[in-house]
C-alpha cells in the first residue's frame, strides 16, 4: 500500500489539542517535530556532545510540525477531509492564535492529483437493509430493489466508505419513521440528511462549520431530486452561534451528529433543546477508546442510551430524549 505524508503546522501549545483531535479520529500514529524540545535538549547540562549533525541543528529553528501518514485510497481521502474539517474547527476555537497557522501540506503527492484520482476508490456500496450508495458516474441495474442514494463528495467528508458513516446510516434507517423531521449536525457531503429524506423523512436541516460542505450538501440534495422546500443547509457553529441555534428551531424527531468525540462532548448540552420529547439522538465518529466518556456525557445531558453499534474500532449510538 502507498502512503501519503501529511504535515500539519502548529505551535508547541497546539500539539496537545491537535494530536488529541487526531486520536479522536482514530489516527494513532504521528511524528512530532518541535523546536522547543530541541532547545531543551541543547540546554541539557547533564549531557556533553562533541558534535551535532547539521540536519539536527536545523530543528532548532523549525516550525512545530505534526506529521501523519494516510493510505493512498478511499479511506485515506476520507481521513484527509476529516482532518481538514477538524483543522477548521480548531481554528474557530483558537481566537488567540495560540495553536499557530494550522495549515497542512502533502509531501509526496499533489492534492489535486489525489482528488482527481479518487473516483477509482469509490464504487457502489450497500449499507443496512435499504440503501445503495453510488457516485453519479456509476450505474445500477434497472431492477435494483434498494433505495439509491447518489453522492459525489468532492471535497467534503462523506462517501459512505467510512465505518462511522455506515454506522450512522444504519441507525438512521432503524430509528427514523416516515414523516419525521431530522437535523444533521456536521453534515459534510450531506449523505446522512439526504439518506433521511430518501428513507421517508418529511424534511431535514443540515449544518456544517464549513461553507464548502454546505454548498456540496445542497448540490448532492439536488442530484437526488430533493426539493429545496424540504432540504435546508446552513453554515455555522452551533456551540457559539445563538442566532443559528434559534434559526434551526426545535422539535425534531431525530438529530444526528457524525463528528469526533471532543466535538460531540462540546455539543452535548446543545442536543436536548433541538429534540422533541422521546425523540432520537444518533451520534457517531467515536473511536472505541473514547466510547464510555462520550456516552456518559450524552446520558448526563438528558438522554437514555437505547443502542450501541460498533464496527472495527468505531462506535455509534442511539439515545432517547428524556
Amino acid at each position: 500500500m502507498n502512503w501519503i505524508e501529511l504535515d500539519i503546522f502548529t505551535t508547541s501549545e497546539g500539539i496537545e489539542p491537535l494530536t488529541g483531535s487526531l486520536l479522536g479520529m482514530g489516527i494513532n500514529g504521528f511524528v512530532i517535530k518541535d523546536a522547543a524540545d530541541f532547545e531543551e535538549f541543547l540546554n541539557d547540562k547533564s549531557v556533553n556532545w562533541d558534535y551535532i549533525d547539521d540536519d539536527l541543528m536545523g530543528l532548532k529553528d523549525c516550525e512545530t510540525t505534526v506529521t501523519v501518514y494516510l493510505p493512498e485510497n478511499g479511506q485515506g481521502l476520507e481521513n484527509l477531509e476529516a482532518i481538514k474539517a477538524e483543522l477548521r474547527a480548531l481554528k474557530a476555537r483558537d481566537a488567540d492564535k495560540r495553536f499557530g497557522r494550522l495549515e497542512y501540506e502533502l509531501k509526496n503527492v499533489k492534492e489535486e492529483d489525489w482528488a482527481n484520482n479518487w473516483k477509482q476508490y469509490f464504487k457502489p456500496l450497500t449499507v443496512g437493509e435499504k440503501l445503495l450508495i453510488k457516485p453519479s458516474w456509476e450505474t445500477v441495474p434497472e431492477d435494483e430493489k434498494r433505495t439509491v442514494l447518489e453522492i459525489d463528495p468532492a471535497s467534503s467528508f462523506g462517501t459512505g466508505q467510512h465505518n462511522t458513516t455506515q454506522l450512522c446510516l444504519e441507525l438512521i434507517e432503524k430509528h427514523l419513521h416516515k414523516d419525521d423531521t431530522l437535523l444533521d449536525l456536521g453534515c459534510g457531503s450531506g449523505i446522512l440528511s439526504i439518506a433521511a429524506i430518501l428513507l421517508g423523512a418529511q424534511s431535514v436541516k443540515a449544518v456544517d462549520i464549513d461553507q464548502n460542505s454546505v454548498k456540496i450538501a445542497r448540490e448532492n440534495a439536488e442530484k437526488n431530486r430533493i426539493p429545496k422546500e424540504i432540504y435546508s443547509a446552513y453554515c455555522g457553529n452551533i456551540i457559539e452561534d445563538e442566532n443559528l441555534v434559534r434559526q434551526l428551531g426545535c422539535g425534531y424527531q431525530v438529530v444526528c451528529a457524525n463528528i469526533v468525540a471532543d466535538v460531540l462532548i462540546a455539543m452535548s448540552k446543545r442536543f436536548r433543546p433541538f429534540i422533541a420529547d422521546n425523540g432520537t439522538l444518533i451520534i457517531s465518529g467515536i473511536i472505541d477508546s473514547r466510547k464510555d466518556e462520550v456516552l456518559d456525557t450524552i446520558k448526563a445531558a438528558g438522554f437514555e442510551l437505547i443502542e450501541v453499534s460498533e464496527k472495527e474500532d468505531w462506535v455509534a449510538a442511539a439515545f432517547r430524549a428524556l
